[in-house]
């Protein structure tokens, strides 16, 4: 596995190799174990403060996303797409993350709801610098994969971890590995501080400001749309309690001027279980108002409750 990554919010080991050298346990198993610690995980919510009764009996009773990520290189699970297959049999969403240094996985990965790459860096010494990846050939790998990217049907992300002093420089090379791999989507996000972390220098200054974010994201755009030489991308939505924002390919989800960012899952469910041919425009859903991008809301449901703290003034000028 690839991944050793410098701003990783999980303060524990995980193991890391080149190729898969550890026990192998079948899907079946695999699925069966992970819904049953799925549901002891929610019953143990149950009374906590804040929990919504309705929230909690659905996430007990049906199980609808699986994060195809967290620790490690998922994508070099031997099995995969049997992995997937037993998912979608179960509708269960499939949300893959790859961190982009194995091209031939994603060429031969079959169908998933929502495929990312995480961009962490823009040129290839930033990028050995914050990934720390174990192959010489890194950067050829991760071009390969972004190039693999490029021909995915389904729904596809190039994911850009925002770290402070870091990685938020070289908006143009951003712009260019955008303009050769044409994602559907551009996940733009603020990096998580969760305390002090030996294997990290990490610190809560590093966390970029949601006007930095968006700030940082105008600026992408604006090189995007210079290399497509047209309005291919637009500013879809934003989620500022998340320090998130998305860049949409505007032809594809911008319909009768309203975006389409959301997922039909129930379409999703239809689509791959046929075993034929289909595209992200297929299962693509209205965006609700509140979560496009300038709304008031922010990104945030107003049918929730929302509690708001009091937060440092942002610094002007942003990034």
């Amino acid at each position: 596995m690839q991944i050793n990554v410098f701003f990783c919010w999980r303060h524990h080991s995980n193991p890391v190799s080149k190729t898969w050298k550890w026990k192998v346990d079948d899907p079946e198993y695999l699925i069966k174990a992970a819904i049953e610690n799925h549901k002891q995980l929610i019953k143990s919510m149950k009374g906590v403060p804040g929990v919504v009764q309705e929230r909690y009996e659905e996430a007990l009773s049906e199980i609808r996303h699986c994060a195809l990520s967290l620790v490690g290189e998922p994508i070099i699970y031997p099995y995969i797409n049997d992995f997937i297959d037993l998912l979608h049999k179960n509708k269960i969403s499939t949300f893959m993350v790859t961190n982009a240094q194995f091209p031939e996985k994603i060429e031969t990965l079959r169908p998933v709801t929502q495929l990312y790459i995480s961009v962490d860096a823009s040129t290839k010494e930033t990028l050995k610098e914050i990934d720390r990846p174990l192959f010489e050939d890194f950067w050829e790998r991760f071009l390969a994969c972004v190039d693999a990217i490029s021909k995915k049907g389904q729904r596809t992300v190039f994911r850009l971890t925002l770290v402070k002093e870091w990685n938020m420089d070289e908006i143009e090379n951003y712009a260019q590995l955008i303009y050769r791999g044409k994602p559907d989507f551009v996940e733009i996000k603020g990096v998580t501080y969760c305390g002090n972390n030996e294997t990290s220098t990490l610190t809560i200054k590093n966390t970029p400001y949601h006007v930095e974010i968006q700030k940082f994201t105008q600026r992408l755009l604006e090189e995007i749309l210079k290399l497509f030489g047209g309005d291919d991308y637009g500013l879809a939505c934003e989620h500022e309690h998340s320090l998130c924002t998305l860049i949409a390919n505007k032809k594809k989800f911008f319909v009768d001027g309203q975006w389409h960012t959301w997922i039909d899952y129930n379409k999703f469910n239809e689509l791959v279980l046929t075993g034929n041919d289909f595209s992200s425009i297929d299962y693509m859903q209205p965006t609700p108002n509140w979560a496009v991008y300038g709304a008031n809301e922010k990104g945030f449901d107003p049918e929730d409750n929302r509690f708001i703290r009091k937060k440092k003034k942002p610094p002007e000028g942003g990034c």
